[in-house]
């Protein structure tokens, strides 16, 4: 199929693309937006048919489930029977914003969108476009990222067509995404409260509100599905190794003499690089990722700077890692999934027996 582009302004989107592609949603049909986190493929959340496609224009396992986009929360009557009290406290505070929730679902959420569990993940995207589009559509609408399944996020629109073009009948094209990273994924049907991916909203921010959080760590079975997407123990991968060092400028340098020292041409050696690290190094291509430290501008740069890299035609991409702080936390899960092995799992949840190249850590 063709993939129609609307360029549309992320602060007043023009009504008539809007309205072009609501009605392809209402008809069953694929289209990616952006929200404030990354681009997102989206369709009815309550149409199987519709959701199905999405697993396939992906290629995506059926055993991990989808986030339901919402425009306000008079859409949950759609999802949920009754949000927990907590519930309302996260909403004053974080949304419109990139916090999504795990509660209790309604018999009529398909369960391809729940990957067959009671639970269903609810957001409502701090993005115009985003909200124009849910509105205009009178549905919720199911969206993970808006990539092939375990590649790196997509947070601007030649990212989608890069994956996605044919197999989609849109997108709406904003520019590029702020925040950079997925959401945050609260499961409020745990007590405590239990983050089951990190993402724009930190821990930190969440225990203001609920008091003790925990952060899920241990890689699920996919036998029965997984509550949340982003919980593989490999994701968010590049087609090329990712070797990851701690978060200062003397690590970073002595991995890349080590693969110098295993036969890599410089121009081989793709970096993430903090601003104004390792200057006097020659050769290495690098993608100058922003100020250590300022977490808020290395998420959002993070998957374009992966992408980036990739096609430099390099070998291996190397990263520091952030402390698990604020936006770190996220920004660390995001690199460390990218840099878990093949043989973990592959792209499509299979086992694989390919070994990366190079040291993870």
């Amino acid at each position: 199929m063709e993939t129609k582009v609307w360029k549309v302004d992320p602060q007043f989107p023009d009504p008539k693309a809007i309205s072009e592609a609501a009605e392809i949603i209402r008809q069953g049909g694929l289209i990616a937006f952006p929200t404030e986190t990354v681009y997102g493929l989206g369709a009815n959340a309550l149409d199987e048919n519709a959701v199905l496609k999405i697993f396939a224009a992906k290629e995506r396992p059926p055993w991990d489930p989808l986030i339901v986009h919402i425009c306000d929360l008079t859409m949950l009557e759609h999802l949920v029977d009754e949000p927990p009290e907590n519930f309302h406290k996260l909403a004053e505070l974080f949304m419109p914003g990139p916090l999504t929730v795990v509660m209790w679902k309604k018999a009529n959420v398909p369960d391809t969108v729940t990957a067959g569990l009671p639970t269903v993940a609810v957001r409502m995207p701090n993005h115009n476009v985003a909200l124009a589009l849910i509105k205009a559509s009178g549905v919720p609408i199911a969206a993970p990222s808006a990539n092939k399944f375990g590649r790196p996020s997509p947070t601007t629109a030649e990212h989608v067509m890069y994956d996605l073009a044919g197999r989609i009948d849109g997108i709406l094209d904003a520019g590029p995404t702020q925040v950079g990273v997925e959401s945050t994924v609260l499961d409020l049907t745990k007590i405590p409260p239990v983050i089951l991916r990190p993402g724009g909203v930190s821990k930190e921010a969440l225990e203001k509100v609920l008091g003790e959080v925990l952060v899920a760590t241990k890689p699920l079975e996919v036998e029965t599905g997984l509550p949340s997407p982003g919980m593989m123990p490999r994701h968010y991968a590049p087609s090329v190794p990712v070797i990851l060092t701690d978060g200062n400028p003397s690590e970073l340098t002595a991995a890349i003499e080590i693969l110098k020292s295993q036969g890599y041409d410089p121009k081989q050696i793709g970096v993430l690089m903090p601003s104004g690290w390792l200057t006097g190094v020659e050769g290495i291509v690098t993608f100058d990722w922003g100020s250590w430290g300022n977490w808020d501008e290395l998420a959002q740069k993070l998957f374009d700077g992966i992408r980036w890299l990739e096609v430099q035609k390099i070998s291996v991409i190397v990263a520091p890692l952030p402390p698990p702080i604020g936006l770190g936390l996220a920004i660390r899960d995001r690199l460390t999934k990218a840099a878990a092995p093949k043989d973990e799992f592959s792209s499509g949840g299979e086992k694989s027996n390919h070994k990366c190249q190079g040291k993870t850590r």
